[in-house]
């Protein structure tokens, strides 16, 4: 298993791009209300992968710098996105992004917040967001209702142990304790037993093929689509966690 977070996603690209979700539209209305989100906003979306975040804000009418270190992520977002006008690729990383000082209006970052340096990563935002901008953190974390939900949870449990979600602590260590607020969407997907299997491999966490665990892992997997499945389908749900928050510079201590 890769260790180096910016390349961890280099092999499961083309996974990633097939049967990854994208953002519920929900999403739009709560930045016009928290962050003062228009049209006209220029965004910076940070570890921006193969683009599923910066789309929402492009179709929207946003100009997206989408900062993304991983090659093969970002050239996957370069040909998705290629017609959008308003798209930037930008070779970078949270803590370095190399775009100017006061250059956006909002931050956001799908899905990646958590592979990130924090003080670094602060800095930078403060760095380049205009006085007063929103950062946004939102991940698409799985439901654990019973049935289908669980037993893919308690696989992935069993073979891949994932990430925990984002906890409280950290969010208030990056914005500061009660500087931040939450809001939750649905969202889903529906999956024949082609897009669950693409969809596990396109995990960070997923064992890879050829590894020990990895026809073990696929064998399971395909006994629960079977267990589950209605319609030759079953259905992937989502909650979709947005935090929003402010990225101020630390107060210099003095000597």
């Amino acid at each position: 298993m890769e260790t180096d977070p910016t390349r961890r996603f280099s092999v499961r690209v083309d996974d990633y791009v097939r049967c990854r979700p994208g953002y519920p539209r929900e999403i739009l209305p709560l930045l016009e209300r928290e962050c003062g989100l228009t049209p006209a906003a220029r965004i910076a979306d940070i570890g921006s992968g193969t683009g599923l975040l910066a789309r929402l804000f492009l179709e929207y009418g946003c100009e997206v710098w989408g900062v993304e270190p991983n090659r093969e992520m970002r050239q996957a977002a370069e040909r998705l996105l290629a017609g959008e006008e308003r798209f930037r690729s930008v070779e970078g990383r949270a803590e370095a992004t190399g775009l100017p000082d006061g250059s956006v209006d909002l931050v956001s970052a799908g899905q990646a917040f958590h592979w990130f340096e924090p003080r670094g990563t602060r800095r930078e935002f403060a760095r380049i967001l205009q006085p007063g901008g929103c950062v946004v953190l939102v991940w698409n974390e799985r439901t654990n209702e019973p049935g289908f939900m669980r037993d893919y949870g308690a696989l992935v449990q069993r073979y891949g142990p994932e990430r925990p979600a984002i906890a409280d602590a950290a969010l208030d260590g990056f914005f500061g304790a009660g500087k931040w607020r939450m809001a939750r969407f649905e969202n889903r997907q529906e999956f024949d037993l082609d897009g669950l299997r693409g969809r596990l491999k396109s995990s960070s966490y997923a064992p890879l093929p050829g590894s020990e665990k990895y026809a073990p892992m696929m064998a399971e997997l395909d006994l629960i689509f079977g267990k589950y499945a209605r319609g030759g389908a079953v259905a992937f749900r989502y909650d979709t966690n947005v935090y929003v928050g402010q990225a101020s510079q630390p107060v210099p201590r003095r000597p």
